[in-house]
């Protein structure tokens, strides 16, 4: 037993292993994805496989029509109560942004088992079409003669508004620090806050990733000053991984340094705690002293955002640091380096205008207009 979780497909007839979905989950794994990338992908692929085998379709030859009418049950079909709900709530639906989700990952997956010779190609070829790019993001190479601007474009994929992205203000921040019941809750909101760490990447960091005395030269690190190191690791016990695959460090303030000394003592009355080499781990419920989970977290987020009367996410944290940052007028590449992004062109969601920036550029232009 290796204690590393696996997930696969079986048939819902026979419940042997569904071989072809099998194989790609093992070629996600093989491509580094997260267990929990692994976890999402079995569902969905075995949410097609169902849906075919309820309407007696041969899910490797699929028409065009077949997909069609798989994007549509997608949104019309409501969706079962939530696990543990004792009285009936309103029904609910897929959006559109979930039901294209899952319609990428069945055409992967197609196209997966189409490499493989499992699939015709003639089935490959209906899930995408030539499309003409009206508009790149920066820093585009359109090739010489523009022979870039042609890409393939998903056929089953519903036009969706994109949802924006939320920050948060200063005050809410330090709202959210002095409504947290415990010491590892405060350091926990206050270094996603000041790092921009992705809450993964947060859950992820073991104890010697955290130096935070003015020299690590003790422990052989050369970088100067606090700062703690990010590391992609596929070991770690509550199964967090890392996005970013480089290794990187991100400074931190001796603010957040005081944070993490009152953890400290918060987690020195656990004697079970000192056993974990993990940063985040229980300390109120059992297990005690197991790395602190993706679902903790959320549930740790959740009570707070009821607290303070507001959405509080851990990506928020994030978006409100890199935001900060370049209104700020930190350069792009320091921010793209802090945040662990591999490719300046994931920065463009960062950097949006606000309501106050709308209105001083407006009120300059008045000003002219008065002098003139």
């Amino acid at each position: 037993m290796t204690g590393v979780v696996r997930w696969v497909v079986v048939d819902a007839g026979s419940f042997d292993l569904q071989t072809e979905a099998v194989a790609f989950l093992a070629s996600l794994r093989a491509r580094g994805c997260s267990p929990n990338t692994e976890r999402a992908y079995a569902g969905r692929v075995a949410l097609y496989l169902n849906y075919c085998r309820m309407r007696r379709l041969d899910w490797r030859t699929p028409g065009f029509l077949d997909l069609a009418d798989v994007q549509r049950w997608l949104v019309e079909t409501p969706l079962p109560p939530r696990a543990g709900q004792v009285r009936p709530g309103p029904v609910r639906y897929r959006s559109r942004g979930t039901a294209n989700a899952i319609m990428t990952v069945v055409g992967e997956f197609l196209r997966f088992a189409a490499v493989h010779g499992w699939v015709p190609a003639s089935t490959a070829g209906l899930l995408s079409q030539p499309k003409l790019l009206r508009f790149t993001p920066p820093g585009y190479d359109t090739g010489e003669s523009g022979q870039r601007l042609q890409a393939e474009a998903a056929v089953f994929r519903f036009k969706v508004t994109e949802p924006g992205y939320e920050d948060l203000s200063g005050e809410q921040i330090r709202g959210m620090i002095a409504a947290a019941p415990s010491a590892r809750d405060r350091f926990l909101i206050a270094l996603l806050a000041c790092t921009g760490l992705r809450i993964g990447e947060a859950l992820g960091l073991h104890r010697d990733d955290m130096h935070l005395l003015a020299s690590s030269r003790a422990v052989g690190c050369g970088v100067e000053g606090p700062h703690v190191h990010v590391r992609r690791r596929t070991d770690n016990p509550n199964r967090v991984l890392a996005k970013s695959r480089r290794h990187r460090f991100v400074p931190v303030t001796a603010d957040l340094v005081a944070l993490y000394t009152d953890y400290q003592y918060e987690r020195d009355d656990v004697a079970e705690a000192g056993e974990s080499e993990m940063v985040f781990v229980n300390l109120f419920r059992p297990p005690l002293g197991r790395a602190m989970s993706y679902p903790n977290a959320k549930e740790m987020f959740d009570r707070l955002g009821r607290a303070v009367g507001h959405a509080c996410r851990p990506h928020m944290l994030r978006h409100s640091a890199a935001t900060r940052w370049l209104r700020d007028g930190v350069d792009r590449d320091v921010v793209q380096r802090l945040l662990g992004h591999a490719s300046p062109l994931s920065m463009e969601q960062y950097r949006h205008v606000d309501d106050a920036e709308a209105r001083a550029a407006v009120e300059r232009v008045g000003l002219l207009t008065e002098r003139r």
